[in-house]
């Protein structure tokens, strides 16, 4: 995501702690004895224990442990990752019946691929609460020119129907319909006056070969003006962390190498359309267009179709579906 305003500092460090799944095995173990002493009468129930112990949402991102000086900066306390539905789906993707019905998802196709013909209008200034920012920038691109503008409104377009299957209610911050932009501060508004259950806004970033993998920033603990993300910093690691570990799953990247610690979740608080939302939200940075590996994938459409399944299952995960 280099070549725009909020290209990133240096991250803020994070260790992982692997899911304990040593309760799914003695669970399993027990199911396995008891069937041997009974095997016609609960054979039905050892199906279903081995069945919900290990559903697609197993595949969660490690809960992060931030070192002292850093969970002082952000003001935030890492959240474990959710517990896997009791009644998981069985292919991810399909239909949850009414669980989903009436909720809202906002998604956020970073930047516009008219902005490079629009410069003007882009680097004015917009309020992000605790300081000004430029309203957009153009992105980034891969070394054969493939616009990051591009490859964020096709993801974002082949997201939306993954979504509505599941009975939600999508909202588009813009679909290529306008010349530039939104500024940041109108797409974090969008985003609060749909008052969407989760907003998620997709990037791919732009730094120096060799340095590869998907990763998700995450709001840090901010207030000032018109920023106050107290309420949704806990919702939004959450949310984070359900879409990081699918995305893993459904595309095989993996996190990325050069921040977050490996771990694939990075908390920053100079985004204004991190600092300006009200809903919970994140970043999600599929790749780095600028390493010729990460580039082939995301200039595949097989692949772009994995990312936007992934995130779509993260979503629903974490909307309960």
């Amino acid at each position: 995501m280099r070549h725009y305003h909020d290209s990133p500092p240096p991250p803020e460090s994070a260790s992982a702690v692997s899911p304990d799944r040593r309760r799914f095995a003695r669970r399993s173990a027990l199911a396995v004895a008891a069937a041997v002493l009974a095997p016609t009468a609960l054979a039905g129930w050892v199906l279903v224990e081995l069945t919900t112990g290990a559903g697609a949402d197993d595949a969660r991102p490690p809960r992060i442990v931030m070192p002292a000086a850093d969970a002082a900066n952000a003001s935030l306390t890492p959240s474990a990752s959710p517990a896997p539905s009791a009644s998981p789906r069985t292919t991810p993707g399909t239909a949850t019946g009414n669980a989903l019905a009436g909720k809202t998802v906002v998604i956020d196709p970073g930047h516009n691929t008219g902005n490079f013909k629009h410069t003007t209008e882009i680097n004015k200034k917009v309020d992000i609460g605790t300081t000004t920012k430029e309203c957009d920038a153009t992105g980034t691109t891969t070394n054969s020119g493939y616009k990051e503008a591009e490859f964020t409104l096709d993801v974002a377009r082949r997201l939306r129907p993954a979504l509505e299957a599941e009975g939600l209610k999508v909202v588009f911050t813009h679909d290529g319909e306008r010349p530039w932009g939104p500024c940041i501060d109108e797409r974090a508004r969008i985003g609060n006056e749909a008052k969407a259950d989760a907003v998620v806004s997709i990037h791919a970033d732009g730094v120096s070969e060799g340095s590869r993998g998907y990763h998700i920033i995450l709001p840090a603990k901010v207030k000032g003006g018109a920023a106050d993300t107290a309420a949704i910093v806990g919702p939004s690691r959450t949310l984070g962390e359900r879409i990081a570990g699918n995305l893993a799953r459904t595309t095989g990247s993996a996190p990325a190498n050069y921040l977050g610690g490996g771990t694939g979740l990075v908390v920053r608080d100079d985004l204004g359309g991190l600092n300006l939302s009200t809903q919970p939200k994140v970043f999600v940075e599929c790749g780095n267009m600028r390493d010729s590996k990460d580039a082939a994938l995301l200039t595949s459409p097989q692949w772009r179709q994995k990312a936007a399944q992934g995130i779509a299952d993260g979503i629903v995960g974490f909307l309960g579906g």
